[in-house]
């Protein structure tokens, strides 16, 4: 009993220590496998396909393809970049087919 609880601290610390070089589960590097955006350091979890397995990617940058925030938290386009908003369709079966794609675009210089 006593060697299997020194065990498991163990393998505890060696997880513990290990997490914060890399990330096990959150602070993820882009390409690593993700289930959800707030896993990722970029903040989006990105799939290409519904088959496909989601990874992290980058925001979308000014003129790319993106997807309005969402509560899935997966996305086929990611979000823009801090700064930049995504000028997509906001129907609700856009939404529900995810579908609702659009550009991203800097709202300071579609406001001139």
């Amino acid at each position: 009993m006593e060697r299997t609880l020194v065990l498991l601290l163990l393998s505890l610390a060696v997880a513990q220590s290990f997490s914060h070089q890399r990330g096990l589960i959150f602070s993820l590097d882009n390409g690593e496998l993700c289930l959800q955006s707030a896993q990722c350091k970029s903040k989006c979890c990105h799939r290409t396909s519904g088959l496909s397995l989601a990874r992290c990617a980058n925001k979308a940058i000014e003129f790319q393809e993106c997807s309005p925030k969402s509560l899935y938290g997966v996305y086929y386009k990611c979000p823009c970049e801090q700064g930049l908003t995504c000028e997509a369709d906001s129907s609700l079966v856009g939404s529900i087919t995810n579908t609702n794609y659009g550009t991203c675009q800097d709202p300071q210089k579609s406001s001139k």
